[in-house]
């Protein structure tokens, strides 16, 4: 890994969503998962899952039994800091789902929020 000094993120995870990112980084033959936002949508942030080898300057980290989270800082403070991502399946779908207590609004669709 990249040696970059890292503050810690307070974001949590289900135990469903750690075991679903870690068979998604094992496909991937990646270390890390990467959380950032985009705009897009009718509300302005959508929310963007990358796999990566190492983290870049200015990351913050979050671990949870051997897996590592990045996330830019700037995106942290204002939309993600205190995110909880679970995992859910049912017969028709499955999904990372993000349960955001810095959103301020979403879409009807409820792919994109306002922070």
């Amino acid at each position: 890994m990249n040696q970059v000094a890292m503050k810690q993120a307070e974001i949590n995870l289900t135990p469903a969503a750690v075991s679903q990112f870690e068979k998604k980084l094992t496909e991937a033959g990646k270390q890390a998962v990467r959380l950032s936002l985009r705009e897009a949508g009718c509300s302005g942030l959508e929310y963007v899952l990358d796999f990566e080898d190492a983290a870049s300057e200015g990351d913050l980290a979050a671990e949870f039994d051997g897996l590592t989270i990045y996330i830019a800082e700037q995106f942290y403070d204002e939309a993600i800091k205190g995110l909880e991502i679970d995992y859910q399946e049912d017969m028709l779908s499955s999904s990372f789902v993000f349960n955001n207590p810095n959103k301020k609004g979403e879409c009807g669709c409820g792919k994109s929020f306002t922070a």
